[in-house]
């Protein structure tokens, strides 16, 4: 499983953001996050237990300083500063001041960068994690299924998990984010079979954009499997008939 042990790193090459920085929140040896979905690429949380020590301002601040430094003085090209990393970005307490920060250093080096979370939607709920996420370029907020069991299936929340209340959440605001969906299909779940339902959720969040796409790593379920990018593109050719603007990846 792919594990990432710096605070800050890359860039790395993306297929949805191009040349992304990469920004670690949660620990370097370990993964931090309140989903466990069925492929995600830093393998089951039970697995990453050994490390629970999340990164502060202060150790951001330092890291990304050297980090943009030695970026600008190679000629290293930045597309995105990206929030990814071992598990769920929102969920560390210092994120609101670490956005702010990030900002700033975007702002005095890569001022053409884009600044991108990828997140799973379920602190939108806290009023400071919801206002990072709207000084954000890109709030990018993941719904991978339009009905509770699918989730439940698919990225085994932690605790309460309410479908309606994370739509509530993502409608406040007011489609100036990106909604993210992993197209999969095994025993349990068939993105395909749903995608009626997750349309009409589309239509009720208008997103600004949609990026779709589908397995490209290892994942710790086994039996899963892809979409092609076909098959993907006549899912939602509805929705791109209809003007929404769609990204769709294999």
């Amino acid at each position: 499983m792919l594990q990432f042990d710096e605070i800050v790193f890359g860039p790395i090459r993306s297929r949805r953001l191009g040349s992304s920085l990469g920004i670690n929140l949660l620990p370097a040896k370990g993964k931090f996050c309140n989903f466990d979905c069925v492929y995600c690429e830093c393998g089951w949380n039970k697995d990453g237990l050994n490390d629970r020590h999340l990164p502060g301002v202060d150790d951001l601040r330092e890291a990304l300083e050297a980090k943009l430094s030695k970026c600008i003085a190679e000629g290293t090209p930045i597309d995105s500063i990206t929030f990814s990393g071992n598990g769920e970005p929102t969920l560390n307490p210092d994120f609101a001041k670490i956005v702010d920060v990030v900002i700033e250093k975007r702002d005095k080096y890569y001022p053409g960068a884009v600044v991108s979370v990828l997140s799973n939607a379920t602190m939108l709920g806290d009023v400071n994690v919801a206002a990072a996420l709207r000084k954000v370029d890109n709030a990018i907020l993941k719904l991978d299924a339009p009905f509770r069991e699918g989730v439940l299936a698919v990225n085994r929340p932690a605790g309460p998990w309410e479908l309606e209340t994370v739509l509530r959440n993502m409608e406040s605001f007011e489609g100036k984010f990106v909604l993210q969906t992993m197209f999969l299909k095994w025993d349990e779940f068939d993105s395909s079979k749903h995608v009626a339902g997750w349309m009409d959720i589309v239509r009720r969040l208008k997103p600004r954009e949609i990026m779709v796409y589908t397995l490209d790593r290892e994942t710790p379920q086994k039996g899963l499997v892809k979409f092609s990018v076909e098959e993907m593109t006549e899912l939602v050719r509805p929705l791109m008939e209809e003007g929404f603007k769609i990204q769709i990846k294999g």
